[in-house]
């Protein structure tokens, strides 16, 4: 019996389709799991909207510092002249609407979009810096199959088939890139792991940690939708990555996050116990 055979048997188990990738950055896998089966983004596409903010500001081509508009109206990504809007009741962060009509500076929108996930300040974001520049973090990441498409709730260009997919393969891809300061300078790289860090939302990959250890993670969810996947920082082993992303298999969706958490966690715990390996 080898030391993955009982994660395995959870995740055959498991009402879901699993996706793993665990391994130090830029290294090969420990463990994988069908890593490169897509899955929607949901929410961690913004760690590839927060890569490309930073690399902008190192490019002159922004001020992470100057003031953004804040509105509540878009582009749609079909390129139609149509235009979409952000439900306020389907944000998980509220700071950012108590400026709509006002100004927030684009660091402080890059914070609320990573600890908080928040939606309107990810279509400021990727208004600010134009789905190219994020497509160009993820061909930098070496990702092979992960696309940003289109904003939060661009329904018109979602049914149009123009959606947000990742695999755990790209996602731990793109934050062993962070870690290893490929995707931009060591400066922005840091600050970009400090943010990730502060993360907010920990009752996934987090949970299955002991209390204390550093993890610089970003998370998403939908209906029957649970990703998360981030860098872990032991305090007697080199770093490491996890992505794990799941989705719905004949499961009622109001049923399905509590044990999407519970699975993450799970594989968050038994890469932990391999740390050492």
């Amino acid at each position: 019996m080898t030391q993955w055979e009982p994660l395995d048997a959870a995740l055959d188990a498991a009402s879901s389709a699993v996706s793993v990738w665990i391994g130090r950055p830029g290294e090969p896998p420990w463990y994988t799991r069908e890593p490169e089966r897509p899955h929607g983004a949901a929410s961690t596409m913004k760690v590839a909207v927060l890569a490309a903010l930073y690399r902008a500001a190192e490019a002159g081509a922004l001020d992470l510092d100057a003031p953004v508009p804040v509105v509540d109206e878009f582009d749609s990504a079909l390129g139609d002249g149509s235009r979409f809007a952000n439900d306020r009741d389907y944000d998980d962060e509220d700071e950012v609407w108590r400026h709509l009509g006002g100004t927030a500076p684009a660091r402080w929108l890059a914070r609320r979009m990573i600890v908080r996930s928040g939606n309107l300040a990810t279509n400021l974001l990727l208004t600010l810096v134009g789905l190219p520049a994020v497509a160009e973090v993820w061909r930098l990441a070496g990702a092979t199959h992960s696309v940003t498409a289109r904003g939060i709730e661009d329904y018109a260009a979602r049914n149009a088939g123009r959606d947000n997919v990742v695999t755990a393969a790209d996602l731990a891809a793109l934050l062993s890139a962070l870690h290893r300061g490929t995707v931009a300078g060591p400066g922005a790289c840091a600050e970009m792991i400090d943010l990730l860090a502060a993360q907010e939302w920990r009752q996934d990959l987090a949970a299955g940690l002991p209390d204390g250890v550093r993890i610089a993670h970003k998370n998403g969810w939908m209906t029957g939708v649970r990703h998360s996947a981030g860098l872990v920082y032991p305090h007697d082993a080199p770093p490491y990555v996890v992505a794990v992303c799941t989705t719905a298999r004949g499961v009622p969706p109001g049923d399905y996050d509590d044990s999407a958490c519970r699975l993450i966690a799970d594989v968050s715990a038994a890469a932990w116990a391999e740390r050492n390996r």
